[in-house]
């Protein structure tokens, strides 16, 4: 029996080619017409918020971060999450989901969000935002659009519009602390 060596890192540039083949497997190229896309195309993904799983050396999963105003919640928007064939069904997801989010809330994020499939996400803490609450650049199914609240009134402020935010990039936020990149989490 094959043993899997899988470790968790943050994404760096030399990760980028080996994600678009996992994100072209997963998702085809259907993706880049998605709402999400549509904001992830504003902007830059947060590098210190995205992270990879190798196994043995081989990049086999990822999940990105990107930085989003969403109402007046300043917080990310996560994905895409994608996983090679050969690795799924084995947690990868769920335990990049898990990373990105803890990551996301030392930053000082106050949210969470994304597009996605509720009964495989709320298991991981997310909860859904009510119904046509944000408006996305583009066509989103309402009851796809949730949350993982970091501050209290998080549920509250979620009113309005969902766009990429450069504060964070720029350093204009000062809310938001530095945060160590992971360089290994082996599993």
């Amino acid at each position: 029996m094959y043993k899997h060596d899988l470790i968790y890192l943050t994404e760096d540039a030399s990760h980028d080619a080996a994600i678009e083949i996992i994100n072209e497997e997963a998702f085809g190229p259907g993706r880049f017409t998605r709402a999400a896309a549509r904001i992830r195309e504003q902007g830059p993904h947060d590098l210190s918020l995205s992270f990879i799983c190798a196994d043995d050396g081989e990049t086999i999963a990822s999940v990105r971060m990107t930085p989003v105003l969403a109402g007046t919640v300043k917080g990310h928007l996560l994905g895409p999450l994608a996983v090679r064939p050969s690795h799924k069904n084995k947690g990868i997801g769920r335990e990049l989901v898990r990373i990105a989010v803890e990551a996301a809330k030392r930053k000082g994020s106050e949210a969470v969000i994304l597009v996605g499939d509720p009964p495989y996400y709320c298991p991981l803490g997310f909860e859904k935002v009510a119904y046509n609450a944000l408006a996305f650049p583009g066509p989103v199914d309402p009851n796809r659009v949730l949350v993982v609240p970091i501050v209290a009134d998080t549920h509250e402020r979620l009113q309005g519009t969902i766009a990429w935010r450069d504060d964070i990039l720029t350093g204009e936020d000062e809310d938001f602390d530095e945060i160590e990149p992971l360089t290994a989490i082996a599993v």
